[in-house]
Parts: structure tokens; C-alpha cells; sequence
């Protein structure tokens, strides 16, 4: 059998993936995505590695929790291939992703907690409609309502509840009598919840997908357990990025040392 490489300082493949739980071919092809540096080569051919080698794995397996596979990927290449401003680049953007995850979050919470319950509507007004609006009250079902009297309630025109239903914000119903809009307690909550965060400043399009976990959640109150998780997955992002950090400046000055 060959010599074990220990001795001499260099390190198999095997003596790497072990430490981790890693096969010998994830080591490989870390070392051909260029998340490892090019390794050395015995004369008999077999890679020969190097606690150097060890260092970018150990900073490329910190990394990954908190940036992501592929931004992991990016970063060590790039020091790798002596780019180490386009690495700290690439953990800057990272770092910027995470503040506005966290910016987002507490909008939704602050929009939660600011919804108020909307007055009950007055009496019905006459029958027929009252212009383009629809009805001047409300009509069907405990809950439902018209865009005139929603938008009333809400302080906003129905040309930007029309604008938010193109959006995807809210999704009335039609009267099939009728023909008019007809929105239920979830498309209240919908834009009760729209409006608050474009007082926020947030955009239609950013607005969407919140309201879509909204919906998957079945309403605001199973939402605010998945806030809560939310809370505890960018928490632990950021500590993973730490990690990482500490990983990645031990993994640089070694380089610099070597």
C-alpha cells in the first residue's frame, strides 16, 4: 500500500471528507468547481492536499449556510483566483440582502399591528347603483362589501383598488347580476393590509408576495407564527454569517502566510 500522506504534512482526499461527512468525489469537486485550490500531485498521480486545502473547506462549509451553495461558491473562487475585493463584494450584497429580508418583516409586523378593524358600514343605500362604484352599501353575506364604500373606509379612490386588483393585491368577486365588484372579509383584510405597507413605501410588486403568504396562511393570525419563524431563520442567517466570516479570514491569512 502507498505511504499514508499525514506524515509529510499532505492530506488524501479521504482525510479531508472524513472530518465533514463529505465523500472523496465531493472533495474532487469542490477542487474542480474551484471552491478548493488546485491541489498538488504525487508522482504516482493521486491528489496530494494541505491544511490550506483544509482551510478552504472548513471557510467554503461556513460560508454556505449563511450566503447560499452558489454565492459560497462565488466567494471562494473569487479568493481563490486572487479576487478577494469581488469576494467581499459578493458577502457585502449578502449582508445588504439580509437588512432588507429584515426591513421587509418588520413592515409586515408594523402593518399588522396597525390594522385596525374597519367600522361597520351604515345602511344599505337605495337600491340601484350610485355610479361607477356600485352600490353605495353593502350587500350579500355579513362581511362583503362594494369598492365604493371599501375605498371610503380605507381613505384611497376605487381607481387604485381597481389598480391594486390588477396587481393581484385583492381578488373580488363579481356580482353575476350585476356585474360589480364584490369583496369579502379576505379581500378586506387583503387591502387593509395593501394599504398599510404602501404607506410604508413599499411597492406594488413587493407587496404581492406578502400578501400571497397571507393567503397560504390562511389569514393574519396563522401569519404572525410564520413571522415568528421568519424571525428565527434571518437570525440564524446572520449568525451563520459570522461563522463563515470567521472561517473566511482564517482561511485569508493562512493563504497570506503561505
Amino acid at each position: 500500500m502507498g505511504r499514508n500522506l499525514q506524515t509529510d504534512g499532505r492530506l488524501r482526499p479521504v482525510d479531508l471528507a472524513r472530518g465533514h461527512g463529505l465523500s472523496t468525489q465531493a472533495i474532487r469537486n469542490y477542487e474542480e468547481a474551484g471552491i478548493l485550490p488546485a491541489a498538488d500531485r504525487t508522482p504516482s498521480g493521486y491528489r496530494a492536499y494541505t491544511p490550506l486545502h483544509a482551510a478552504a473547506l472548513r471557510a467554503f462549509l461556513a460560508l454556505a449556510p449563511g450566503h447560499g451553495h452558489r454565492t459560497a461558491t462565488s466567494i471562494m473562487r473569487a479568493v481563490n483566483g486572487g479576487a478577494a475585493e469581488e469576494a467581499f463584494r459578493l458577502i457585502d450584497e449578502s449582508h445588504a440582502q439580509l437588512l432588507d429580508d429584515r426591513r421587509t418583516l418588520h413592515a409586515v409586523e408594523r402593518a399588522l399591528k396597525d390594522l385596525e378593524p374597519i367600522a361597520e358600514p351604515g345602511p344599505p343605500g337605495p337600491s340601484g347603483p350610485s355610479g361607477p362604484s356600485g352600490p353605495s352599501g353593502p350587500s350579500g353575506p355579513s362581511g362583503e362589501t362594494f369598492i365604493g364604500p371599501l375605498a371610503g373606509k380605507l381613505g384611497i379612490r376605487p381607481a387604485t383598488l381597481r389598480k391594486w386588483e390588477r396587481a393581484g393585491l385583492v381578488r373580488p368577486r363579481r356580482d353575476p347580476r350585476t356585474g360589480y365588484r364584490v369583496y369579502d372579509e379576505a379581500d378586506v383584510r387583503d387591502a387593509r393590509l395593501a394599504h398599510q405597507l404602501r404607506r410604508g413605501g413599499y411597492l406594488l410588486e413587493q407587496i404581492a408576495p406578502l400578501i400571497a403568504q397571507v393567503r397560504a396562511a390562511g389569514g393574519l393570525e396563522p401569519l404572525e407564527a410564520a413571522l415568528s419563524d421568519w424571525h428565527g431563520r434571518l437570525s440564524a442567517r446572520g449568525r451563520a454569517m459570522l461563522t463563515g466570516a470567521a472561517e473566511l479570514e482564517a482561511y485569508l491569512r493562512l493563504r497570506e502566510r503561505g
